[in-house]
């Protein structure tokens, strides 16, 4: 058997009652985490528990009256109907291990050299509000971690989901410390885009070789000016050409060439990298699954041969 992936997951992910009409597939981390197991792209041995988020933790990112609000059930009616969530001690549990979840990612990528987390990527998460299903900027949380814990001087976070990071972009203005890059649909979600240090809006359509050539132009030429120690990746994969939320045309082969392009540029320059499943919208559970599992095969093919080689020599 290969050196194994470490992953993080926690049974909370999938455990959000949500009226059947809901949009939102919540049960999408349980069956990765099950189809993941049952194909041997992860093994149990290797799996991490994150314990709640701090509030402390959260504070370093978000305002203090925000999070003890949401995590009280006080938000305005408003402020809770733009998350997309109807509040529930539930949600709050999920949410609080969810975040958590990609803080230790990028900790046990920053030990072992890649990570991957069974949920995350909640980047429209603002400083004092959520939207669009997300309610704490998880990858922000991750970063700033990283960098005040001592164990980087520089992280890149690298959304490739397709809807633009707008809360990213916003809570990292002004720290150069962390920076912001967010390859995403131009006419999708949300309408009002915000400045990331570096945004690549791509026309409705976008075609795998379209998409895979900006991958391929864009990540080294982070690297290079950037020169990060860690590379926190958002993998969503509602880039896919049947995605219910997407606009993009881009096939299970291609999101599976994505990430290994990226995987293989992180191991290139070696440089960490702490990935998470990102957005992904489909009634169709198996389909989203197998979308969502492109990651784990381009690790298993990118990350564990190379690993098992440094290994044994």
């Amino acid at each position: 058997m290969s050196l194994s992936i470490p992953f993080v997951y926690h049974a909370s992910y999938s455990q959000l009652a949500l009226p059947s009409t809901h949009r939102f597939p919540t049960t999408k981390y349980h069956n990765l985490y099950q189809h993941a197991l049952k194909q041997q792209l992860l093994f149990e041995q290797y799996r991490h528990t994150p314990t709640p988020i701090s509030k402390d933790t959260l504070y370093t990112v978000h305002c203090p009256q925000y999070v003890e609000q949401f995590i009280n059930g006080a938000l305005y009616h408003k402020a809770q109907r733009r998350i997309g969530f109807p509040w529930s001690q539930e949600l709050v549990t999920r949410t609080l291990h969810a975040v958590n979840g990609t803080r230790l990612c990028a900790e046990l990528a920053l030990k072992h050299g890649i990570a991957v987390h069974l949920t995350g990527g909640y980047h429209h998460a603002h400083y004092d509000f959520g939207s669009g299903f997300c309610i704490f900027n998880d990858l922000v949380i991750a970063a700033r971690s990283a960098i005040d814990s001592g164990k980087a001087d520089k992280v890149l976070i690298f959304d490739c989901d397709v809807h633009q990071g707008d809360g990213t972009a916003t809570l990292t203005q002004g720290s150069p410390d962390i920076i912001s890059c967010s390859i995403h649909c131009a006419q999708n979600f949300p309408s009002r885009k915000q400045q990331s240090d570096h945004d690549i809006a791509l026309d409705k359509g976008c075609t795998d070789k379209q998409y895979l050539e900006h991958i391929q132009q864009i990540l080294p030429y982070l690297i290079r000016i950037h020169q990060p120690d860690l590379i926190i990746y958002d993998a969503g994969v509602d880039i896919h050409q049947h995605d219910d939320l997407g606009y993009f045309a881009i096939s299970n082969q291609g999101i599976l060439a994505r990430d290994k392009q990226v995987i293989s540029i992180a191991q290139m320059h070696s440089i960490p990298l702490a990935a998470v499943i990102g957005g992904g919208y489909s009634r169709n559970e198996a389909e989203l699954t197998i979308r969502h599992s492109q990651l784990l095969i381009a690790a298993n093919e990118i990350w564990s041969p190379q690993c098992q080689a440094i290994q044994n020599q």
